[in-house]
């Protein structure tokens, strides 16, 4: 009997449904449980597979690759511990709202459950971090599984899904067969908004007298930016982008005050503390962001639109619920609102705005240069984004550095600033800006990284060289875990318990760049940036990689210690609180 025309292994279903969903890339190591899935890929795929030095960079590059692109990214692992090490990007991307799918090998099926060598329980495990996952055990589900993986990825709230794939389903024959639809019953996510609560949302905006639009992440995973600009344009209301929102409205807009938050800047947090409504949109009122939760904005009225229904009242009650797509949500409040004009009723800021211009006044965002003549780190990183411009892209790893890339770097554009907001995870700059420069590699891609969290993923540098992914690292190398080292200064009487990295010293990041076939160069002192960040940026042949070593006892101002109210908010050590002065 003759085998049918589409009959092929399950793994070269795999590779099929893959290309059918539109992969073009796929970041991953090879082991036992998956081995299969690699030998299809290797004789007819369009797909390109990056080998990657570590499956947690493989995440993290599928979690780059999504940010700097919109669409899904792919990483690809084994059983086991290759699917443990997946893990933490997975969370990252959860926390994150980041459109990335997993592919992960399996034991055979019959071996499920017995201990069998390198089985673990991925399924089980990342279940609390993914939107859905699938453990696959018939080559004939392969297809189906794919198809609905992406779409729950990139659909409704955005965020991670996993795959796990039995080593039997992967080498046994099946036919293939595309699903014509999508069909999950208990999966329906609520896009358009609802019209009343768009009216009542406009009304309570034209009545307020203090509003600010509170703009969070998922206005940019909405793509959303131009419909916030026009919102923000016809109503004048003062804008916040918070950490995640960084790039969503223009940093050089006359409305927007800033990023709110520990490390915000002293307008945004006084008008969210001051304010009489918060337009949420996209937000989730992250600690980081609230401070102490029942001292937030006590004033104020609140409108809350996400897609995610989950979030609304989650954290602060809601005078207005609105569950929708971001972008849809803006859409349709601009034409409320523009009836609303159209009939003379027009919300009037005037005082709110002098309020608030008072306080850019009083309040801008800086920093002192270090009396020795070493290098700021705030420095560094300000001439980086004027050198380099507002067309590049940033991903940041975790502490000041990526405090300081979020004050300082303009952003102009969506897409543009990458990080790790919600998990926080060390590590996550040089894989993630690895994968914004393959979805994007026509675009300048810098890591800001710092000398701790550079030490835990630099070895992706090696796979960039090898693939010709000439990606830019900036090391803001204080020889310390500085954002550690920052609260042992100011809460635990200066005791730096384990935060010395002797950085400076050892490694020598030169040498190091040299070793994985990249560009090193070194920075101490402030007339070397330009001339360097200029060098490196006619480079593009090879990853470069610039050590700026600077000192040591920078810290981010402003700052609300954790767990006090934004009330406390100061802009220097050993100063009263920026709120004394307000009156």
């Amino acid at each position: 009997m003759t085998a049918p025309d589409n009959a092929m292994t399950g793994a070269a279903s795999l590779v099929k449904a893959l290309e059918k969903v539109g992969v073009d890339t796929v970041f991953g190591i090879p082991g036992g449980a998956i081995l299969p899935a690699y030998d299809p890929m290797m004789d007819s795929s369009k797909i390109r597979h990056i080998l990657v030095r570590h499956e947690q960079g493989a995440g993290h590059a599928a979690e780059g690759y999504a940010s700097a692109t919109g669409r899904v990214g792919v990483c690809m692992a084994t059983s086991g511990p290759g699917a443990t090490n997946l893990v933490t990007p997975l969370a990252d991307a959860y926390m994150d709202s980041v459109p990335i799918v997993a592919i992960t090998g399996q034991v055979p099926s019959k071996a499920i459950g017995t201990d069998a060598f390198q089985e673990a329980d991925i399924s089980g495990i990342t279940q609390p971090i993914t939107k859905h996952n699938f453990l696959v055990t018939d080559p004939a589900d392969i297809p189906r599984a794919v198809k609905e993986a992406f779409h729950l990825a990139e659909t409704g709230r955005p965020g991670p899904v996993l795959v796990d794939i039995s080593k039997d389903a992967l080498q046994s024959t099946t036919t293939f067969n595309w699903p014509k639809g999508i069909d999950m019953p208990g999966y329906k996510p609520t896009v358009k908004p609802h019209s009343r609560q768009i009216r009542d949302a406009a009304r309570m905006i034209i009545e307020a007298k203090r509003p600010v639009l509170y703009i969070g992440g998922g206005v940019i995973r909405s793509r959303g930016a131009s419909q916030l600009y026009q919102l923000a344009e016809m109503t004048g209301i003062p804008v916040v982008t918070t950490l995640m929102a960084r790039g969503a409205f223009p940093d050089s807009h006359r409305l927007n005050l800033g990023m709110p938050g520990m490390h915000g800047t002293v307008p945004a947090v006084a008008a969210l503390q001051m304010s009489d409504l918060l337009i949420a949109i996209g937000t989730r009122f992250d600690d980081r962001v609230t401070g102490k939760l029942d001292s937030f904005a006590p004033g104020a009225k609140v409108i809350h639109a996400d897609i995610d229904p989950a979030e609304i009242g989650k954290n602060r009650r809601v005078d207005v619920p609105i569950v929708g797509d971001a972008r849809l949500v803006m859409a349709e409040l601009i034409d409320v609102l523009a009836a609303e004009h159209e009939a003379g009723r027009i919300g009037d800021y005037g005082a709110w705005w002098r309020t608030l211009e008072d306080l850019q006044e009083r309040f801008p965002l800086g920093y002192d240069l270090p009396d020795d003549g070493t290098l700021s780190p705030q420095y560094v990183i300000e001439r980086l984004g004027k050198i380099s411009g507002p067309d590049s892209l940033f991903a940041a790893g975790v502490g000041q550095h990526q405090m300081w890339a979020a004050q300082f770097i303009d952003y102009e554009n969506p897409g543009t600033w990458l990080n790790s907001g919600g998990l926080g995870t060390m590590g996550y700059a040089v894989p993630a800006a690895m994968g914004a420069k393959v979805g994007r590699p026509d675009a300048t891609v810098w890591a800001i990284d710092g000398d701790g969290c550079f030490q835990m993923t630099n070895q992706e540098l090696a796979t960039c060289t090898i693939n010709e992914i000439p990606i830019k690292v900036a090391i803001i190398n204080n020889s310390s875990l500085g954002m550690v080292r920052q609260w042992q200064t100011l809460f635990y009487n200066e005791r730096y318990s384990n935060t010395d990295l002797h950085s400076h010293s050892f490694p020598d990041f030169v040498k190091l760049a040299d070793a994985y076939g990249c560009y090193g160069f070194n920075v101490d002192s402030p007339d070397q940036v330009d001339a360097t960040i200029e060098k490196a940026l006619s480079l593009n042949d090879a990853p470069v990689v610039i050590d700026f070593r600077v000192h040591r006892d920078a810290m981010v101002w402003p700052m609300v210690p954790a767990g006090t109210s934004n009330d406390e908010i100061t802009v220097a050590r050993d100063l009263a609180p920026a709120w004394d002065r307000m009156e």
